[in-house]
């Protein structure tokens, strides 16, 4: 008899059924976000205008309201926003309990480090975007108003290109901690990424350019090079935390 394969795939019924029991697990994780982060929107809603003001004075820019709603639809869509900042921590976990059992070599402590990694990560995110490249983001594209020209800003159009730069931010710093993801459970390994990397600078051009809210080249290089940073990063972790290297393969 030949020898069992530790690292084998489980029988196709046994697979199905416990895709099967993650969709169903998922189900209900995707009920409870949606509780938390409703709960947290309306506490949000009554923060709006508080929120307003901190990006105001991050992007110094003049608001405007260009219709007799425009205001009260911006503070739902700050409260909404707020409501899943503050309820990702619980969204990542959720998502990440949620698939575990379809890769059995992430244990529960795996799965408590990674979450913990993401949060930080978010955070980072959405931190260095409010206070390096939304601010200089903003700033540089009012240098092109001219003398004769005063920016009055949407109420509106400014909390959608603040929120898209945020959650693009929070997003794109968890590239590293979905690398060494990846290569945990044998998706990507580290050498081939390690050995594509041009294709991977045109990758993160592309995705640079379609977050980015505006075609000019200093916004999409505000993303583009620290997404390109954190790609390295990913790397590097990789390289430690892939199953190829701590086996000695």
């Amino acid at each position: 008899m030949p020898p069992t394969d530790a690292t084998a795939q489980p029988p196709p019924a046994e697979r199905a059924d416990r895709v099967y029991r993650v969709l169903q697990s998922l189900r209900t994780s995707f009920i409870r976000i949606g509780v938390v982060v409703v709960v947290f929107s309306i506490g949000g809603y009554f923060l709006a205008e508080s929120i307003m003001r901190l990006l105001q004075r991050q992007t110094g820019v003049r608001l405007a309201a260009y219709g007799i709603p425009e205001t009260f639809f911006s503070f739902l869509n700050l409260g909404l926003a707020f409501g899943v900042f503050a309820s990702m921590p619980y969204i990542l976990y959720a998502l990440l309990a949620g698939v575990q059992p379809l890769y059995p070599t992430l244990n529960r402590r795996m799965l408590r480090g990674f979450w913990l990694a993401a949060v930080v990560l978010f955070g980072a995110g959405v931190l260095f975007c409010l206070n390096i490249s939304l601010p200089y983001g903003v700033q540089f594209l009012l240098e092109f108003e001219g003398p004769n020209i005063e920016a009055i800003i949407s109420v509106q159009k400014f909390v959608s290109f603040c929120l898209l730069f945020l959650f693009g931010f929070g997003f794109i710093f968890e590239l590293p901690l979905a690398m060494i993801l990846a290569g945990r459970i044998g998706i990507v390994a580290y050498q081939r990424l390690a050995g594509n990397r041009r294709y991977a600078v045109l990758v993160i051009t592309i995705v640079s350019a379609v977050l980015t809210p505006t075609p000019d080249a200093f916004n999409l290089a505000m993303m583009g090079v620290p997404l390109y940073l954190l790609f390295e990063l990913g790397l590097f972790g990789m390289r430690f935390k892939s199953p190829a290297k701590r086996d000695g393969v």
